[in-house]
């Protein structure tokens, strides 16, 4: 048994985390999942006030597709479909998100598989849906056969840089402009739920993805992982380290979405250019540990956190999962400490309703037991 933690923590060693699974611990795949979707496409979203989140999205980097009096669709440089869909509604609400599947095959057997049917899109984005609720509570869509939109002409580029002794730059100076980045792609969602293991086998069982990272609270590894990042399964096509990742928590919540930008300049002038139009920056900027990606966070108007990213890991599905002790101080490489508001945290008032949501789940059967609660003050205090 040693010689296999030795040998686990080894195949992981300065790779993507701390070690590897021990034995009975959860795979992170599933063996015979229905489908494997190929990306997650867009996220939806109901707002008040489409003028104000349009404002904020041309800002953040995003080029609309379509606006009329009661839907905003919202667009990167990148080939494909709108990466965020915003209807009217009377409150701020995460909609939930929708995946593309990798064959157009495969609506026909999730469809069968989960007993619903395969219907048509609206016309604005063309083809057809399977719409599923996972486990959470949470709607998903499956998609394919969506309007492609061609790329954008004016797409940024990632800068050539002079590094060490390699000086492949002569007679060129830097500048970039202070300008909204270039949002290219929607990257992946992070999600939090009660019922984090049976979500998390749903995904895998259903959509095939699997488990590029697991983290568990400090000292507890014997009751399992409580946040998984996880991606698709493109065989030996290397995809995102994850395209959505989950926690555990006291309720069913949208957390933030990641949307790639071209490289460090793009990331860092856009976010000048954000805070010279008085939006308020989260976190950042910092480089991530699981993923590697460097990150900056942003809160729209309506409070939803957002963070443009470079440079992430990709995988194949040869990698198995990474194993680490969950801490705040895990969360990046280098950069600021994570905020009060990015953990939710940034008022009284918003201490004061974490505790009553904690409090409510409590009384509730579900994974977010005094346990559970322990490790997240433990974390919390890391």
């Amino acid at each position: 048994m040693t010689d296999q933690l030795i040998g686990a923590h080894n195949a992981h060693n300065e790779l993507h985390s701390e070690q590897g699974a021990r034995s009975g611990e959860h795979p992170g795949r599933s063996a015979n999942p229905i489908i494997k979707v190929h990306d997650v496409l867009w996220l939806e979203f109901e707002k008040p006030d489409l003028v104000k989140a349009e404002a904020f999205a041309h800002s953040f980097g995003f080029a609309t597709v379509l606006r009329t009096s009661d839907e905003l669709q919202l667009r990167g440089s990148d080939a494909g479909a709108p990466c965020v869909l915003i209807r009217r509604g009377q409150r701020e609400k995460f909609l939930g998100p929708a995946f593309v599947a990798a064959e157009q095959s495969d609506l026909l057997r999730l469809a069968d598989a989960t007993g619903t049917s395969v219907r048509p899109l609206p016309e604005s984005l063309g083809g057809v849906t399977v719409d599923l609720v996972d486990p959470s509570g949470l709607p998903v869509r499956v998609v394919w056969g969506t309007h492609r939109l061609e790329a954008l002409p004016a797409a940024q580029t990632p800068h050539v840089f002079n590094f060490g002794h390699k000086k492949v730059r002569t007679n060129a100076m830097q500048r970039p402009p202070r300008v909204p980045t270039n949002v290219q792609r929607l990257g992946h969602i992070v999600v939090q739920t009660p019922k984090y293991i049976e979500a998390l086998n749903w995904y895998l069982d259903t959509f095939g993805m699997i488990v590029s990272d697991f983290s568990y609270y400090p000292g507890q590894r014997e009751r399992g992982p409580i946040l998984s990042f996880i991606r698709c399964d493109r065989g030996s096509v290397p995809a995102d380290h994850h395209t959505l990742a989950m926690a555990l928590g006291p309720v069913k919540r949208y957390m933030h979405s990641a949307y790639e930008v071209a490289d460090l300049d793009a990331l860092a002038a856009g976010g000048e250019y954000l805070r010279e139009q008085g939006y308020f920056r989260s976190w950042g900027i910092g480089r991530h540990i699981e993923g590697s990606q460097i990150f900056d966070y942003w809160r729209d108007p309506d409070g939803f956190l957002v963070e443009h990213y470079a440079d992430g890991d990709m995988f194949d599905n040869t990698l198995e999962p990474g194993w680490a002790a969950m801490h705040a101080s895990g969360l990046y490489q280098w950069g600021p400490p994570p905020s009060k508001d990015f953990l939710g945290l940034g008022s009284p008032r918003e201490v004061a309703s974490e505790l009553a949501v904690m409090t409510d789940a409590l009384r509730h059967d579900n994974e977010f037991d005094l346990s559970a609660l322990r490790g997240l003050f433990a974390v919390a205090n890391s």
